[in-house]
């Protein structure tokens, strides 16, 4: 099976990448993981990759896509993946079909998780880090401890700026921008397949697994 994950964030593309990845032995491919893996590795690409990473600079789009062809043509990945975070929109999506075609790869289906922004505010919103554990919490979902009950030392847990609404709100506007495009174009394929993402796990793994039915992986 060949799928790429799609949605907003916090829409739990990720845990199901990896859910489904384990279930089907399939590789999770996320373009972050990629690219420092590639840069822990010094490839050839990965270094061209660190030179931007070290500036603070976005790494090219040209760089990322090399990226991908790399991990795509590794063994692990002949019998099938499941692509997270990449294409993010029109633009990559038009390269990334072009990248498939030349691999002789060829894509099953887009799962799209659709979560109404109001969702994603909450569930982002809720997020809460211990700077003394680094564990992630949430405030309804998985509450943060009492500083004596943290293991590592008293904890000291922060709301990163990145999840304030402000901020959660303008990704989401980005990502309307950005993404949408490229929803309407798959959906014109006729490769979309929405995911309702604001059931509960149980729902949404059950969701996801029915989608996949029949696909090879």
């Amino acid at each position: 099976m060949r799928i790429v994950f799609l949605g907003p964030p916090g829409a739990g593309k990720g845990t199901q990448a990896a859910r489904l990845a384990v279930l089907r032995g399939v590789p999770h491919i996320s373009t972050g993981d990629i690219l420092r893996t590639a840069i822990a590795r010094q490839t050839p690409t990965g270094i061209e990759a660190q030179g931007y990473v070290d500036k603070g600079d976005f790494v090219p789009f040209e760089i990322v896509l090399r990226l991908v062809r790399d991990r795509l043509q590794e063994p692990d990945a002949q019998g099938g993946w499941l692509l997270d975070g990449f294409p993010r929109n029109l633009e990559q999506g038009t390269a990334f079909e072009a990248l498939l075609q030349e691999l002789s790869q060829t894509l099953n289906t887009v799962l799209y998780f659709d979560v109404p922004d109001e969702e994603v505010v909450r569930r982002l919103g809720g997020r809460r880090v211990c700077e003394t554990c680094g564990d992630t919490f949430h405030l309804e979902f998985s509450p943060p401890p009492a500083p004596a009950d943290c293991e590592k030392g008293e904890c000291s847990v922060i709301q990163r700026t990145d999840d304030s609404e402000d901020a959660i709100r303008n990704r989401l506007q980005v990502y309307l921008e950005e993404t949408q495009p490229l929803v309407d174009h798959y959906r014109a394929l006729d490769s979309l397949t929405p995911v309702d993402a604001t059931s509960s796990i149980e729902e949404v793994n059950a969701a996801v697994d029915r989608a996949v039915i029949g696909l090879a992986g």
